[in-house]
């Protein structure tokens, strides 16, 4: 492995980096809103991309999300139908077995009032 044998000085090592630099990102419009954006890359005020609504960022981005929310709302819909049957049954015999207890209560206390 080699080795220098001696230390690179401050000078020769500024002259070697002198064309090491950053260089400015680049810079486009958005064709949906006209804000700056960084080349290829989502934009971070509407959520577009070439023109697609990519993201859920402002009110561009409501064609895609609304055919998502209606899928979501589907499935949403069949849980519900599956919960309220089995939610129904248990609540209807409760409402049942309330009404049979208040009736015996009311049948009780007019045996008392009779006697």
């Amino acid at each position: 492995m080699a080795v220098p044998k001696k230390r690179t000085g401050h000078s020769a090592q500024g002259k070697r980096r002198s064309n090491w630099k950053a260089t400015k990102p680049t810079l486009t419009t958005c064709p949906n809103c006209g804000q700056k954006v960084l080349a290829h890359t989502v934009c971070t005020a509407c959520g577009t991309y070439k023109g697609k609504a990519v993201s859920m960022k402002g009110q561009s981005a409501q064609p895609v999300v609304e055919e998502k929310q209606e899928e979501v709302k589907e499935t949403k819909k069949r849980t519900r139908k599956s919960t309220k049957k089995a939610a129904e049954a248990p609540v209807a015999e409760e409402a049942k077995v309330e009404e049979t207890v208040e009736e015996e209560k009311k049948e009780e206390s007019t045996e008392d009032k009779a006697e």
